[in-house]
């Protein structure tokens, strides 16, 4: 019997490889996003690639009220999630503090924190009913160490461990495996999002160097999904050999 995984973010990145390589390994998907052209593109690849069923959910997961109506329109089969993958995030702006543009701060809190917030609490209670679930935050190298000019999304990322850490203890009476993936430099539009759109400042970054690709960090996902009952990897930090540090890069 197939699993069902909900991943949040999955138009692109990250959260699309997720979706593929979990597709082929014996799950079906509730795939979400806020372009609703690339959810619906993505769904009919799947489903034509893989015969797994998926089904869409647009909304914006920094809007509360969007997320609880998504997620409580699951009915049936798609009401019980094994699998949820919190996706969704983004890094806006690269200045200090006095610098700072405060609506990048908003949205990067609203996205990081608040969203994976709002879903984790209305899927989780479904898997404490059952006594069984997964939850896998996508967390970053951000999140283990800080650097100049990323006061905020450094912020955003060491909250998403600790929430990792109290939903575990949290869930941990009613079995339920709450992970946490921290990749390095991962070559997805993380950097074009950050830099607003500037393609050139975007490529920058992976020049000269050989950084991690989404679908490294899916089959990581889809490793920790897939170990026995009985064991959790609680967190997997993964970098490029290139990257021995948020700060530190091998450029040739």
């Amino acid at each position: 019997m197939r699993k069902t995984a909900l991943i949040t973010g999955a138009t692109s990145g990250i959260g699309k490889a997720t979706a593929q390589i979990l597709a082929s390994n014996g799950y079906d998907l509730i795939i979400t996003g806020r372009r609703s052209e690339l959810l619906s593109l993505l769904s009919e690849t799947i489903t034509s690639e893989t015969g797994a069923e998926v089904i869409t959910l647009c909304f914006d997961v920094r809007n509360r009220e969007q997320a609880e109506q998504a997620i409580d329109s699951l009915t049936g089969k798609w009401s019980v999630i094994d699998l949820l993958v919190n996706n969704a995030g983004l890094a806006v702006g690269i200045e200090p503090v006095h610098e700072g543009v405060t609506d990048d701060w908003e949205r990067m809190i609203d996205t990081n924190i608040k969203g994976l917030l709002y879903i984790s609490h209305k899927i989780s209670p479904g898997m404490v009913s059952r006594g069984s679930g997964h939850i896998i935050n996508v967390s970053s190298i951000a999140g283990h160490e800080i650097y100049p000019n990323g006061a905020a999304y450094c912020g955003t990322k060491h909250a998403v461990k600790a929430i990792t850490k109290a939903m575990r203890m949290e869930l941990l009476p009613y079995g339920i495996k709450v992970s946490s993936v921290s990749p390095g430099m991962v070559e997805t539009e993380f950097s074009l999002v950050r830099f607003k759109g500037d393609q050139g400042r975007a490529d920058n970054v992976y020049k000269g160097l050989t950084p991690l690709f989404a679908p490294d960090i899916a089959e990581a996902i889809l490793f920790m999904a897939n170990r026995p009952v009985h064991v959790n990897i609680e967190d997997l930090v993964i970098m490029p050999t290139d990257q021995a540090s948020a700060r530190d890069f091998r450029r040739r």
